[in-house]
């Protein structure tokens, strides 16, 4: 990483043509509004968040690019959430049908709302978001060949990295910390194993189709329980994963559905997301649209499972009020079907003039069964309010 840090610096002083500067520093304030199960804990979190793009043109004719963002957020109460990371830092070559890119970046795969099952690529930034959007960046060699036939990607995924997880202080996190420190490995390479994945996409009218394989460390770490220090350790597997996301546009309806298939220990399972959003265009004669959104989650593996999404129904409602603010709200909740248990989300934004945005997010949780991932969160109900400047 250092290498291609100083490689990719080096290219931009001797050829740089034009360099544009954008992104967003910010303030957060999050709020839980029960009292938490650890005495520890804090009801309050305010923190401050930056996230810079550098953008440089290497030549005249845009062919040759480089992109340096990097990111940090200092926070009140949780130290592992005062934390820096570079989202991205990569070269870009853009060829008649081919396209390279070298160096640190995010790439997102999937179409459902409820979980991105099938994004493997970036490993999950836990602290940032509590729905997994905001990823850590991930070091890779990234082709693309672009042809009528469609779009195929080869990526060569180089230094792991391991999720981030609340610390002492922080909320929305198990009974127990998590030692990072000491996480395990399958692989007797650790972090220096060299993942590998392929897509391929394509547009057909009115389908959206991804076909994805992915071989190397699973970006989900089993937990297992160190007795001696009362802490959880991380545990990370191989695996192989085949995977399918596609979406069907059919006028006001989107059609949707994410499926794979994830060979790895201790057992290999299937699992899947599908489900609609029909959009109610000029809702009551006015400029705002609403879209209903149903979809329903499983996974093979059932009360076993790792993740919240075994066995769940998610209903919502999506308003883009299509103003000159930028006006969005997205209302939901996820009932599991097995444990009866639930959680409800809030999100809304707006712009405040050409800089800023304001955004508000709210998430309850509950759940009785003690087996249920959610049992852990059931008193860390929260508000989560921003206010970004983008420059």
């Amino acid at each position: 990483m250092r290498l291609l840090f100083l490689g990719l610096i080096t290219l931009f002083s001797i050829t740089a043509h034009a360099v544009e500067i954008r992104g967003y520093m910010g303030a957060e304030v999050r709020y839980f509004y029960e009292d938490p199960l650890q005495s520890e804990q804090t009801d309050l979190q305010a923190s401050f968040v930056t996230q810079p793009e550098l953008y440089w043109d290497l030549d005249e004719n845009g062919d040759n690019s480089l992109t340096f963002t990097p990111f940090l957020r200092v926070d009140s109460a949780d130290e592992e959430r005062s934390h820096w990371d570079i989202r991205e830092l990569k070269w870009l070559h853009l060829a008649d049908n081919w396209e390279l890119e070298v160096g640190a970046a995010i790439v997102f795969w999937g179409v459902t709302e409820s979980q991105h099952l099938v994004d493997v690529i970036n490993q999950t930034d836990s602290v940032e978001s509590i729905n997994g959007d905001d990823k850590l960046g991930q070091p890779m060699i990234h082709f693309s060949w672009v042809d009528d036939w469609g779009v195929l990607e080869s990526f060569v995924l180089v230094g792991f990295r391991e999720r981030t997880f609340a610390g002492e202080n922080g909320r929305l996190r198990l009974p127990l910390l998590i030692d990072e420190s000491n996480s395990q490995y399958e692989s007797s390479r650790g972090k220096k194993h060299i993942d590998v994945a392929l897509r391929y996409s394509q547009n057909l009218s009115d389908w959206d189709l991804g076909f994805s394989a992915f071989h190397g460390t699973n970006r989900d770490p089993n937990l297992s329980i160190d007795k001696n220090n009362q802490q959880f350790t991380p545990y990370y597997m191989q695996m192989t994963q085949l995977s399918s996301d596609i979406q069907v546009t059919q006028n006001e309806w989107l059609w949707k559905l994410e499926w794979l298939y994830r060979d790895t220990k201790p057992e290999s399972y299937h699992a899947s997301v599908a489900g609609f959003e029909y959009t109610l265009v000029g809702l009551f004669d006015s400029n705002a649209d609403l879209g209903l959104l149903s979809e329903y989650n499983w996974d093979q593996r059932q009360e076993d499972a790792t993740t919240p999404y075994q066995n769940d129904l998610f209903v919502g409602a999506r308003v883009v009020l299509n103003d000159e603010d930028g006006s969005e709200l997205l209302i939901g909740i996820a009932r599991d079907l097995s444990y009866m248990s639930y959680s409800g989300r809030l999100q809304a934004s707006k712009r405040i003039g050409e800089r800023y945005k304001l955004s508000i997010e709210a998430w309850v949780f509950n759940s009785n069964e003690v087996a249920d991932p959610l049992y852990y969160y059931q008193h860390d109900d929260m508000v989560n309010l921003n206010l970004d400047y983008y420059f």
